[in-house]
């Protein structure tokens, strides 16, 4: 990827600090934007929006006209993966996404070892869309969910709060929860190579419900299934640049990028500063961590709050980002005191 070196993201993805940290928004091609909604209404489904390259496109660029960010992240949904791999995925208004569950071991030797790729053609055509549209400062970003994260929709059929039924099904039936793991493990990797070869730059592996486990199973659940998913794409594209997002790991986020080797990880809002500096950004990378609500809020606080990140992180490698997707409601005006104060 010879155009990586003027890319000031991808330049702290690869050890260089920036004086001031390149910045996007974890959900910026979404419903805050009037023109993302417009868009959304002509293509139907949210599924049949994933899989209009042109319009997915059209919203993953949206963000970086309007607001200037230094990374794109491609329209698309962390479930696509199970849709390839046959399953029902269906997205209900105001209700979330629905599958039809994995939740007994019988059920789960229906499941193909194999994706159908042909079924994500149009997130790759999307992708090399935006990459030809983009300055070549701008970094376009992949992306898949952890393993973990995925088979918890999988196995639930839908998402739920404490992701019970997942963890439930990982103590009494390992093997059976297993099988769904590997299958992603395999799927995701040939998947983010396939991004790569798209145009992607750099790649995000979401693991939201990470914060769910107790240590030994986030061992087990989370971290050797990404760590799995990077040796898995770096045996093909040894300099791929990859971030982590074990939301809410907490105290085990030093231990996460160890095992995994990841070149950053995006921390949310809760994460202790002085932790993360000394245990974590002193290895790699931090992108976060701006509460999204106090993105809403505005004002007094948002300024406080983005000093805050600057002051503890932006003498490390910093991208800056919120700590988690922003919210639907958030004011465009807010959006643009956070970019301003950022980059002052």
């Amino acid at each position: 990827m010879p155009q990586s070196a003027r890319k000031p993201f991808i330049d702290v993805l690869s050890g260089q600090r920036q004086s001031i940290p390149p910045m996007w928004m974890m959900r910026q091609a979404g419903r805050y934007l009037p023109e993302y909604r417009e868009v959304r209404a002509k293509a139907g489904g949210f599924l049949d929006l994933c899989f209009n390259p042109e319009l997915a496109a059209e919203v993953t660029l949206q963000p970086i006209r309007r607001f200037g960010f230094d990374a794109a992240i491609i329209f698309s949904d962390i479930l696509v993966i199970p849709y390839a791999l046959g399953r029902s995925v269906r997205f209900e208004v105001g209700e979330g996404p629905r599958l039809d569950p994995l939740d007994d071991p019988a059920k789960v030797a229906t499941l193909a070892p194999r994706a159908d790729f042909g079924k994500l053609q149009p997130v790759f055509d999307a992708l090399r869309l935006v990459r030809g549209a983009l300055d070549p400062k701008v970094a376009l970003i992949g992306f898949c969910g952890a393993p973990w994260t995925v088979a918890t929709y999988m196995v639930a059929g839908q998402g739920t709060p404490d992701q019970a039924p997942a963890r439930m099904m990982a103590y009494r039936h390992p093997e059976a929860f297993a099988t769904i793991i590997d299958v992603l493990v395999e799927n995701s990797v040939q998947y983010l190579l396939a991004q790569l070869e798209a145009g992607a730059n750099a790649l995000q592996i979401f693991d939201t419900w990470a914060g769910v486990l107790p240590p030994a199973e986030f061992a087990r659940w989370s971290v050797e299934p990404t760590r799995r998913i990077v040796e898995g794409v770096r045996a093909k594209v040894p300099d791929a640049k990859i971030i982590g997002f074990p939301r809410g790991a907490g105290a085990l986020l030093p231990a996460y990028v160890e095992a995994t080797g990841v070149n950053a990880v995006s921390i949310d809002w809760a994460a202790e500063p002085a932790f993360i500096r000394e245990r974590v950004q002193s290895k790699v990378a931090v992108q976060g961590n701006l509460d999204p609500l106090v993105l809403i809020a505005g004002g007094a606080a948002l300024d406080r709050a983005v000093d805050n990140v600057l002051a503890n992180f932006a003498q490390g490698r910093l991208i800056f980002n919120l700590g988690h997707g922003i919210q639907p409601e958030t004011p465009i005006a807010h959006v643009e005191q956070m970019i301003k104060r950022v980059r002052g």
